[in-house]
């Protein structure tokens, strides 16, 4: 049963969906198409490993439904950066874990009276937990319209009368049954249960009386059982005496429990399992922050497509690099006036194919109502993120590698809109210049016929210069070193000359090369 059915004007439904029709909305278990190329895939993981119980992938496969709903979810993000706020909910958390580790461990038991002690135990928890929520929010004050509604609607749900009166019998109930006392005579083999008779723990009196012969610490004898929890058969046949000798505390007993169930409210439940979304994330970003690389609330439009971001990083490739203590290179990318496309050219191994991850990474974070690795960012909030990243060739497709980038890429046009993000990775590689070119042109017309905005990472650098909508983007090398990749990629003309030069040098067929070797 749901008490909170029976509460007047309680707006709350979801910490993650914002508006009343937010019971209505449907999860998804399928990965979407570009988490792999974008290695979204791999941040997911990341995110939700040691939360498995919440089931949280799927609440990063599908994004936010409208831009009310990314601030609605920027808004409680930021009110959990409060340390205390984020507090109250780890001690929310971890008492409704208990909870669920209480009930799992009741299916296992047997016998009827130990299953309904262990539920009062279980409702007198969950009480516990949900009245010192309160208490924590009512102090702390959260800011954001999701909280300040949960808190609203837990507040008149501790207030309501099926809460109160259940948590109320449950502790009675548990006071009763701590206030039995009964006796044992052992007899050999044969046990009797009796109605306690006033008799006296005489333990402590002769650990006195015998302490005068003690002479220092002695090797103790005693033997230690382990066992886990539930009665074995004698305990469960002393329990039902017992029961015998208090019948009326062990009627009431039974009855509650029949009637009491399904304690637990639906939406609760909910809250729970959602606010985890905000907590794991938080905390993998954590470790980020502490290498003082930065995340910032981005701003977003569905119209205004002037896109720009400071300092940003590949977040999957970052977590990487953390962990083997090596060097986050960020970025930087602006698209202005009716600037839609970054072509991004440069020598392989350079940054690229990382750069248009991180932008796919980015928007895709941001629609979720994330905050986005960098310093500050505007991106667009896109109806679909479409990727083309290159492929092994699938043989069972009976395809070319060309044909089939043809054919993937033919999809991929089929479904974007004005409204759509496409990052293309290295495509047409597998057939001649002059071709790849043409093809590469044809692609670039359609895009732009289509105003979406995007990336395009291509070794074709002449497609960097096709149009105004075009921004060309190169991943640089050392100065000093052309061999040596600097993974930094900058807004400049492409011109090819760079890694042509790095590969002479490697080689050792540049001008002063050839010169010293022929000695002239």
């Amino acid at each position: 049963m749901n008490d909170a059915t029976t509460l007047d004007a309680a707006p709350f439904v979801s910490i993650l969906f914002a508006g009343q029709d937010a019971d209505t909305v449907g999860e998804t278990s399928q990965m979407p198409e570009c988490f792999h190329d974008l290695n979204l895939d791999q941040i997911v993981t990341a995110i939700t490993t040691g939360k498995e119980d919440y089931r949280l992938a799927p609440f990063f496969y599908a994004t936010a439904r409208s831009l009310d709903e990314v601030a609605y979810r920027q808004e409680v993000m930021q009110d959990l950066e409060r340390h205390e706020l984020m507090a109250a909910i780890g001690v929310f958390a971890s008492s409704m874990k208990a909870l669920r580790d209480q009930l799992t461990q009741r299916e296992k038991l047997h016998y009827r009276y130990e299953r309904e002690r262990w539920l009062i135990g279980a409702i007198s928890l969950y009480g516990a937990a949900v009245e010192r929520l309160v208490q924590d929010l009512h102090r702390e004050r959260p800011r954001s319209r999701g909280l300040c509604a949960w808190m609203g609607y837990l507040t008149q749900y501790v207030r309501s009368d099926g809460f109160a009166q259940r948590l109320s019998a449950a502790r009675s109930l548990i006071d009763a049954l701590s206030a039995i006392r009964y006796g044992l005579h052992i007899n050999g083999r044969a046990i009797t249960v009796r109605a306690c008779e006033g008799e006296v723990d005489a333990s402590e009196a002769i650990e006195k009386t015998f302490a005068k012969f003690s002479q220092g610490v002695s090797k103790t004898y005693l033997a230690h059982f382990s066992r886990g929890p539930g009665l074995d058969h004698i305990d469960a046949q002393i329990l039902e005496r017992v029961a015998l000798l208090q019948p009326e505390v062990f009627l009431e007993l039974e009855t509650f429990g029949q009637e009491n169930e399904q304690f637990q409210d639906e939406t609760v439940n909910r809250f729970d399992r959602e606010i985890q979304f905000y907590v794991a994330y938080l905390n993998h970003i954590d470790r980020f922050r502490a290498r003082y690389l930065p995340f910032c609330y981005p701003r977003l439009s569905d119209t205004d497509k002037e896109v720009a971001s400071l300092e940003s990083f590949d977040l999957a490739l970052a977590n990487r690099l953390i962990r083997d203590n090596a060097r986050v290179i960020c970025n930087d990318f602006s698209l202005s006036d009716v600037e839609r496309l970054l072509v991004v050219s440069g020598p392989n191994q350079g940054g690229k194919t990382t750069f248009a991850r991180m932008f796919g990474q980015m928007h895709w974070l941001a629609a979720l109502g994330c905050a986005v690795p960098g310093k500050e960012a505007n991106l667009f909030f896109f109806d679909r993120l479409l990727t083309h990243f290159e492929k092994e060739e699938d043989i069972s497709n009976l395809r070319g590698k060309l044909k089939d980038d043809l054919v993937r890429i033919h999809h991929i046009l089929d479904q974007a809109t004005d409204r759509s993000i496409v990052i293309i990775n290295e495509i047409f590689a597998s057939t001649t210049l002059d071709d790849a070119m043409f093809l590469g042109k044809k692609i670039m017309s359609r895009l732009s016929q289509l105003d979406v905005i995007g990336v395009c990472v291509t070794f074709l650098t002449d497609l960097a210069s096709y149009g105004d909508m075009t921004v060309s983007m190169t991943s640089t090398l050392d100065p000093k070193d052309p061999t040596i990749r600097t993974f930094k990629v900058e807004r400049r003309l492409a011109d090819g000359l760079a890694y042509a030069l790095a590969i002479a040098e490697k080689y050792r067929v540049t001008y002063d090369w050839l010169v010293r070797r022929i000695g002239i």
